[in-house]
């Protein structure tokens, strides 16, 4: 996966993460993981749409106001990582961490490992 088409696949991501609307971000979702994409940090382990919808809708009641921005992406071969933060917008991040995502032959997230900064 080159650069730009992983930084493309990231934005979605991060987008994902700041939709509230649940339509909306289930739409994100199709659009980011294959059917049978898993998604795993260290609180939870998600796999599918539904359940990796749920968890978004989890974490952004526990981010209420707050943003999820992301920093340095790289890429190579199936693989891509990237930072991230999320925050009140204009102020210091309130959590941290990177992902790692295996992408599937058609540009979605196959498999993601999420990590907290500090965790």
């Amino acid at each position: 996966m080159d650069k730009k088409a992983a930084t493309g696949l990231v934005e979605k991501y991060i987008a994902m993460w700041n939709e509230t609307d649940q339509g909306l971000r289930r739409a994100l979702v199709a659009e980011v993981f294959t059917p049978e994409g898993t998604y795993t940090d260290p609180v939870t382990d998600a796999a599918g749409h539904a359940a990796v919808d749920a968890y978004l809708a989890s974490a952004q009641g526990n981010f209420r106001g707050m943003s999820f921005t992301f920093g340095t992406v790289l890429a190579h071969h199936d693989a891509v990582h990237f930072t991230w933060r999320v925050g009140p917008p204009g102020r210091p991040p309130v959590a941290s961490g990177s992902d790692v995502a295996w992408v599937a032959p058609d540009g979605r997230i196959g498999r993601l490992y999420g990590f907290f900064d500090g965790f």
